[in-house]
């Protein structure tokens, strides 16, 4: 599984970090991807990010 973040949409509320901050961090006031493919482990947690996001700005593909 891949993950980003669509730095037009994304307004730095910063619910995802709070959900999952193996893979997501703030660079200047907007939510990015630490690491573009998602562990087992993690995969579960990066969902449940996507599905906070008040703005849909988090993308997971495969």
């Amino acid at each position: 599984m891949k993950v980003r973040v669509d730095a037009d949409l994304c307004i730095g509320c910063e619910t995802c970090i709070d959900i999952c901050p193996e893979i997501f961090e703030m660079n200047d006031n907007i939510a990015v991807t630490k690491k573009e493919s998602v562990p087992a482990d993690l995969q579960d947690s990066c969902r449940e990010a996507e599905d906070a996001c008040a703005v849909d700005a988090i993308i997971i593909e495969g």
